[in-house]
């Protein structure tokens, strides 16, 4: 049996990036649309500042006045601020923050007819310690003109309140959903991990009762190998995702077996790229593939044995090929030992690596080889 590792310059992968800071709905939107992610606390300042602008360029426009324009704005914004966060908590306290029905929509018209009548009286309250002219040329009279004006205001921040609220409702349920099926997923990757434990075994102990009866130092060889292979395999069964070296050590124990197993009629080679030790691999997802090969090979009448293993990698990807004397039309049945190996390397490639994996059983020549590509790490 030979082991090689292919040195390789690559450097080792670094570090996975922290993901992104918690936003709210709107911030989030908003930040998307300025090119990154905003804070909640950012938005929300932002937000008013630009409210206070408004506010200033509005009255502005009205009294024609930089001074009334500014003056009354600082005077009477933080009361409007004020308000407004007191109509969320309102909302909150009702229970209807949210779902907006005919009810919750009743209490924003209400209550934004309330601030529209309160800033209307708090701007007449401030107007003559400032200094300033009443409005004039206006369609409304000038008090039921400020009110309407802090009443649409207060059914927009109402109904962006429910929307909020809705849309943060909509991305927990989101997040809540995705947990779950990620959990479901994993139990179904340890199922399936499992699965494949006894599967080896029962291969090795037939071929370690089949020795027994011929070669007795033999079988006494194959079942030491056998529990170190067990050994390095147990200890890992509670993660579903290794490092490629583990993985290695874990095929050089089972290739150790097979060695026990045939003699001199077993040979095999195992050539692995440094670069590619350190990466991420599905756990014991390479094991079945070579047992299959080995099991294939044995069909065919051939006196020897022969399997052979490469992996390289090449930035984020990896590819392992491995390649047996025999042909396609000796592979296992459904149903059989092998069969079932292989159906649960697939489903476990279809969940580790969704969309990000090409396995490939080809004839070539008088070889079947078997190709597996891996994109990115595993889920």
């Amino acid at each position: 049996m030979t082991i090689a590792l292919a040195p390789s310059s690559a450097p080792p992968p670094g570090p996975a990036a922290p993901g992104p800071p918690s936003v709210e709905p709107a911030a989030l939107l908003f930040g998307g649309l300025l090119g990154g992610p905003v804070s909640a606390l950012r938005f929300r300042s932002a937000a008013w500042a630009a409210f206070v602008v408004f506010e200033i360029i509005v009255r502005l426009f009205i009294y024609q006045d930089l001074w009334s324009a500014v003056a009354l704005t600082l005077a009477l914004d933080p009361f409007v601020i004020a308000f407004a966060y007191g109509l969320s908590a309102i909302y909150r306290r009702l229970g209807f923050e949210g779902r907006l029905t005919l009810r919750s929509l009743g209490w924003i018209l209400g209550l934004g007819a309330a601030g529209g009548v309160l800033m209307a009286l708090g701007a007449e309250i401030l107007r003559p310690p400032l200094r300033i002219a009443p409005l004039q040329g206006l369609i409304l009279p000038p008090f039921l003109s400020v009110a309407l004006y802090y009443f649409l205001a207060y059914l927009c921040w109402g109904l962006a309140c429910f929307w909020t609220t809705a849309e943060r409702a909509r991305r927990a349920e989101r997040r809540r959903a995705a947990q779950a099926e990620a959990e479901a997923r994993e139990a179904e990757l340890q199922r399936l991990r499992l699965q494949l434990d006894p599967h080896f075994l029962i291969n090795a102990l037939n071929g370690a009762a089949e020795e027994l009866r011929v070669d007795p130092a033999a079988a006494h060889a194959m079942i030491e190998d056998l529990s170190i292979f067990l050994r390095r395999s147990l200890a890992g069964m509670d993660r579903l995702v290794a490092p490629l070296d583990e993985e290695v050590d874990a095929l050089e124990a089972y290739l150790a077996v097979q060695r026990s197993r045939f003699g001199e009629r077993f040979e095999a080679s195992l050539s692995v790229d440094a670069a590619a030790l350190g990466r991420g691999i599905a756990s014991f997802l390479l094991q079945p593939l070579v047992e299959n090969a080995v099991e294939h090979g044995r069909r065919g009448g051939r006196r020897s044995l022969s399997v052979a293993i490469r992996a390289c990698g090449a930035e984020e990807d990896l590819e392992i090929v491995i390649r047996n004397p025999g042909r396609l039309a000796d592979a296992a049945p459904a149903g059989t030992r092998s069969g079932i190996g292989l159906d649960n390397v697939r489903r476990r490639l279809a969940l580790h690596y969704p969309g990000r994996h090409a396995l490939a059983l080809e004839q070539d020549g008088e070889e079947v080889r078997v190709s597996l590509r891996l994109e990115g790490a595993p889920e």
